[in-house]
């Protein structure tokens, strides 16, 4: 089975890669902030910046719109100019 670039591109590899390392940074970011004793504003803040980011994430993962030309099969191509 011989994989092409757009079948591999229909896979959205980097986005899903992408989420997940936010998910692995999100978790560890929790993590540590939830074992703070006294957490300051600034610590606070950073957390916020990290979810804020995940929204950006996320929002580029579920609107982001592969090329329709990647979906034409290779049967439906034209042959006639062969």
């Amino acid at each position: 089975m011989r994989i092409t670039p757009e079948e591999l591109n229909r896979w959205r590899i980097w986005p899903r890669m992408i989420i997940t390392l936010y998910g692995i940074a999100f978790y560890r970011t929790t993590e540590w902030f939830m074992a703070l004793p006294d957490p300051t504003n600034a610590q606070a803040g950073f957390v916020s910046v990290i979810v804020g980011a995940g929204a950006g994430f996320y929002g580029i993962y579920v609107n982001g719109k592969p090329n329709p030309t990647d979906y034409v099969k290779h049967d439906q191509v034209d042959q006639s100019d062969r």
